[in-house]
């Protein structure tokens, strides 16, 4: 019998590519469906609505406004899941992420502080606040002096330095130097490019990968001008579509996978 097979997350072209070269029974969300689970099966709605259809296979790709309680029914499932919904529930979380990627890494300093909603941090030299739990420079800013968050909010001392990634797809790890016209660093920057991979940091981020349990991983990292090493953040869903080779790797270890 056909297994029936879900993308979630990928964006049309991607997923035609693994709908073409995959096995048969594959259908294509590119938002989070509807979601059920009962009696340890999986069903998920119809991309025309109104019915649903038992899943037996999951490739999850994509960071939703709303997808932390999807994957919490991932992990309820129990089904066959790429990647391992749990490392992915536990990374999907900033504060929650950070305070266990500071167990595994070698590079947790300087330490990180916290503040709740509307309470007032002072800071004698420059810092960076982050709250909310979305990527991609959003929910930061860089600041002096008084500041008053209205969200639960990370401050960090502001590191001048390089920003790099380290992405680990199957195998395989690269590390990207991230660029930006401002102080925000990005990898989709016409400026970001391959450059070798440092050993520490690949140890570090294999050591937080595996602390995790993640099947893959991107992580963030600061090397200052002095070449201190700072890690910032663990990204559970690391963009595989900013560079040609990113790509292909986790095109071949889907389709491994779900033959």
């Amino acid at each position: 019998m056909t297994q029936r097979i879900a993308l979630i997350g990928l964006d049309e072209p991607e997923s035609n590519v693994i709908r073409e070269r995959g096995p048969d029974g594959i259908v294509a969300y590119e938002s989070l469906p509807r979601i059920r689970v009962q009696d340890a099966q999986l069903w998920l709605e119809t991309k025309m609505g109104g019915t649903y259809h038992r899943i037996d296979r999951i490739v999850f790709h994509g960071i939703f406004e709303h997808d932390f309680d999807f994957l919490a029914a991932l992990v309820l499932w129990g089904g066959p899941c790429y990647p391992e919904p749990q490392p992915m529930l536990d990374c999907r979380l900033r504060l929650p992420c950070l305070a266990r990627a500071l167990k595994y890494t070698r590079f947790g300093a300087p330490a990180r502080d916290y503040v709740g909603p509307n309470v007032e941090y002072i800071a004698e030299s420059e810092h960076v606040a982050k709250w909310g739990n979305w990527h991609c420079g959003e929910n930061k800013t860089r600041f002096s002096g008084g500041w008053v968050s209205a969200e639960p909010c990370l401050i960090e001392p502001f590191i001048v330095g390089e920003a790099v990634r380290v992405i680990g797809i199957g195998n395989r790890y690269w590390q990207i130097r991230m660029t930006g016209s401002g102080w925000l660093k990005s990898v989709h920057d016409d400026g970001a490019t391959f450059m070798e991979l440092d050993a520490e940091l690949l140890a570090d981020t294999k050591a937080i990968r595996q602390g995790f349990g993640l099947s893959i991983i991107a992580n963030d990292y600061m090397v200052s001008e002095n070449g201190t090493k700072h890690q910032l953040e663990v990204n559970h869903i690391p963009s595989v579509t900013c560079f040609p080779e990113l790509w292909e790797a986790y095109r071949d270890v889907v389709l491994e996978w779900l033959m």
